[in-house]
C-alpha cells in the first residue's frame, strides 16, 4: 500500500535527510502533507455486457486510494473534465473549522463547473481508520468514489493484532443506464426511480450475474495469515448484508473509530458505513474457494435490486499452484432474508466504542439541547393540470425530516451564512420537534402524507451538547433511514423499535461506551437518539444516506456559530471557492 504524492527529484536530498531524523529522532517528526490531483473525467466501462461511459476520477473505478496518517494535512485539487458540474465529499472527515472542503453541493461551496478546479484543504485530527470520499451532488456518486485510508500516527500501533495486509473492500451498485437520467426521470414523474442492474464488489459484479463472470473481484490469500479488510459500502440506495463463506470476520473499528471486538459471520453495512474487519485464514492450504457475497437489506415497500454480488476467496502457496476453480469445491455464505430487522438489530447493538484510556468515548454527560426529528417517507402535490406517478395520480414521492422537505438553495448555504447574505437562501426556524404529533410508527392519520417545503436550518451556540431523537414513521410504510451528519461524529446511546418514550427509554441509555459513528440506520419502525458536542462552526448537512430519500427531501442543515476562541471560528473561505 503506497502514497500517491510524487517527490521531485530535486527535493530527494531533504526527505532522505528526513528519513535518517525519523530513525534518530521519531518524537521529532511532524505530520505531512499529501498533496493528490483527482480529474474528473470520463471513462469507457464493460459491466454486464454493456459498454457506457461513466464518470470517474483519474479514469479509476472505484477511484484513486486517498491515504495519509492521523494528523496529516490533505490537500486534493480536484478538476472537472466534465459537462456535469461535481462536488466531492469526504465522508467522515470531522473537517475541524474547515467547512468550506466539506463538499455537499449547495451546502457548502457552489459546485465545481465544467473546466474549473477546486482544492480542498484539511486536516485529519483525532480519526484513524477507513472512511469514504465520493461525489455529492445528484446521483454522480454512482461511480464517482473510492476508500479513505487513515493509517494511525508513526510509531504508534493498531489496538489490534498487526494485520499481513490491508485490503479495501468497496460495495457499490451499477446502473446499465446513467443514473442522473434514473433520477431525473423519478423526480419529473413523480414515481419511485429504476433499481440498479448489479451490486459490486470493488466494481466488479461478479459471477452470478449473466455476462459477468469475467467481472469478478478475487481476494487471494495466505494460509495462517490475518487481513484486514475495510469495508466501505458506496451503494446509492441499499443497506447490504455481507459475507465470506466459512470464515469468521472480528469487527475491530466503525466510521474510522475503534470499537470492542467482536466475532461474527456475517455484516450489515448501510450506505456511507466503513467498518474494519480481521480476517484470520485457515491454518493450512485448504482445497476448496470461498464465496464472499453481498446482498440487500430492505424493509420498504418499493421495488429494489434484488440481487446477489459475489467475489472470490482463494487460498494461494507457492508450493501450491492455483487449482483451476472447476476443479475445487466452492463454498457460498448464508445471508439472512432481506427483511431480517431483528438480525440488524442485534448486530447493530453489538457495536461499543473502545472506551479505553488512550481512546476514551467522551459521551456528552449533559444535555444541552433535545431534539425530536421524524424521518420518513410522504407526499407533495403535482404541478397544477399535470399527472403524476407518484402513490396518487395527483401527487409525488417525497421525504422529510419533521415535515419538512428540505430545497436545496441556488447558493451556498455556507456562503450565504458567512457572508450574512441569508435572506432569501434560507431561514433559521427549522422545527425542533414534530409539527403534527400522532402514532409515528402506527396507523397514520388522515391526510398524514403531504409534507412542507423550505430551506430550513437549526441554529446551535458553540459548544452546545445536543441529544437528537431521529424518529422513524410509517406514513407511506416503515422502512429503515441511514442518516448520515457531516462535520460531527455522535454517539448512538440508544434504539429501539416503535413510538420513543421521553420517560422510559432514556434510563437505558448508554452513556459508558456507546458506539461513536458519523452515520447509522433508523430501525424499520423504530428510533434511534444520538449525541454529539457542537463544537465544530459552520453549515453541516445532516441527511438520509440513500440517496433517493435523500433527492426526495430527506435532509437539513445545522449552523454551528462561532466560539471565542482562536481555534473556535470558521476559517476564512479560500481564494478559489467555486462560484454559483
Amino acid at each position: 500500500m503506497g502514497f500517491t504524492t510524487n517527490p521531485s527529484f530535486a527535493s530527494m536530498t531533504a526527505l532522505l535527510f528526513g528519513f535518517c531524523v525519523a530513525l534518530l529522532f521519531p518524537e521529532l517528526v511532524a505530520s505531512r502533507t499529501r498533496q493528490y490531483t483527482f480529474h474528473i473525467e470520463y471513462h469507457n466501462v464493460t459491466r454486464l455486457c454493456h459498454t457506457r461511459s461513466i464518470l470517474s476520477v483519474n479514469r479509476q473505478f472505484p477511484g484513486p486510494r486517498l491515504i495519509a496518517r492521523e494528523g496529516d494535512r490533505v490537500l486534493v485539487n480536484v478538476v472537472n473534465h466534465i459537462s456535469n458540474n461535481v462536488s466531492l465529499h469526504w465522508h467522515g472527515v470531522r473537517q475541524l473549522t474547515s467547512g468550506w472542503s466539506d463538499g455537499p453541493a449547495y451546502i457548502t461551496q457552489c459546485p465545481i463547473q465544467t473546466n474549473q478546479s477546486y482544492t480542498y484543504n484539511f486536516t485529519i485530527t483525532g480519526q484513524r481508520g477507513t472512511l469514504l470520499w465520493h461525489a455529492h451532488i445528484s446521483w454522480l456518486r454512482a461511480t464517482i468514489y473510492g476508500p479513505i485510508v487513515i493509517l494511525p500516527r508513526r510509531n504508534e500501533s493498531y489496538p489490534f493484532e498487526k494485520p499481513y495486509k490491508e485490503i479495501p473492500i468497496i460495495l457499490g451498485e451499477w446502473f446499465n443506464v446513467d443514473p442522473e437520467a434514473v433520477i431525473s426521470q423519478a423526480l419529473q414523474t413523480g414515481a419511485g426511480p429504476n433499481v440498479s442492474d448489479a451490486y459490486t464488489i470493488n466494481g466488479l459484479p461478479g459471477p452470478l450475474y449473466n455476462c459477468s463472470s469475467e467481472d469478478t473481484f478475487r481476494l487471494k490469500v495466505k494460509p495462517g495469515k490475518t487481513y484486514l479488510l475495510r469495508l466501505i459500502n458506496a451503494a446509492l440506495n441499499d443497506e447490504l448484508f455481507f459475507s465470506i463463506a466459512n470464515h469468521t470476520l472480528t469487527v475491530v473499528e466503525a466510521d474510522a473509530v475503534y470499537v470492542k471486538p467482536f466475532d461474527t459471520d456475517i455484516i450489515l453495512i448501510t450506505p456511507g458505513q466503513t467498518t474494519n474487519v480481521l480476517l484470520k485464514t485457515k491454518p493450512n492450504f485448504p482445497n476448496a474457494t470461498y464465496l464472499m457475497t453481498a446482498r440487500p437489506y430492505f424493509t420498504g415497500r418499493g421495488t429494489f435490486d434484488n440481487s446477489t454480488t459475489a467475489g472470490f476467496l482463494q487460498y494461494n502457496q507457492p508450493s501450491h499452484p492455483q487449482y483451476p476453480l472447476k476443479n475445487l469445491p466452492l463454498f457460498k455464505p448464508t445471508l439472512p432474508a432481506i427483511n431480517a430487522t431483528n438480525f440488524v438489530a442485534n448486530f447493530t447493538n453489538k457495536f461499543k466504542s473502545l472506551a479505553s484510556s488512550k481512546y476514551p468515548a467522551n459521551v456528552p454527560q449533559k444535555v444541552d439541547k433535545k431534539f425530536l426529528f421524524t424521518v420518513g417517507l410522504g407526499t407533495t402535490p403535482c404541478p397544477s393540470n399535470t399527472t403524476c406517478q407518484g402513490p396518487t395520480n395527483t401527487t409525488k414521492f417525497a421525504a422529510s425530516v419533521n415535515n419538512v422537505s428540505f430545497s436545496l438553495p441556488s447558493t451556498a448555504l455556507l456562503q450565504a451564512y458567512y457572508f450574512k447574505q441569508s435572506n432569501g437562501v434560507y431561514t433559521t426556524d427549522f422545527p425542533t420537534n414534530p409539527t403534527r404529533p400522532f402514532n409515528y410508527t402506527g396507523t397514520p392519520p388522515n391526510n398524514s402524507t403531504l409534507v412542507s417545503n423550505g430551506t430550513k436550518t437549526l441554529v446551535l451556540n458553540f459548544n452546545t451538547s445536543v441529544e437528537v431523537v431521529l424518529q422513524g414513521t410509517s406514513i407511506l410504510g416503515a422502512e429503515s433511514h441511514s442518516l448520515h451528519l457531516h462535520g460531527f461524529n455522535f454517539f448512538v446511546v440508544g434504539q429501539g423499535f416503535g413510538n420513543y418514550d421521553p420517560i422510559k427509554d432514556p434510563a437505558k441509555f448508554n452513556l459508558v461506551d456507546p458506539v461513536e459513528r458519523n452515520t447509522f440506520g433508523v430501525p424499520a419502525g423504530g428510533w434511534v437518539a444520538f449525541r454529539f458536542l457542537a463544537d465544530n462552526p459552520g453549515v453541516w448537512f445532516m441527511h438520509c444516506h440513500l440517496d433517493v430519500h435523500t433527492s426526495w427531501g430527506l435532509k437539513m442543515a445545522w449552523i454551528v456559530l462561532d466560539g471565542t476562541g482562536p481555534n473556535q471560528k470558521l476559517q476564512q473561505p479560500p481564494f478559489d471557492l467555486p462560484q454559483c
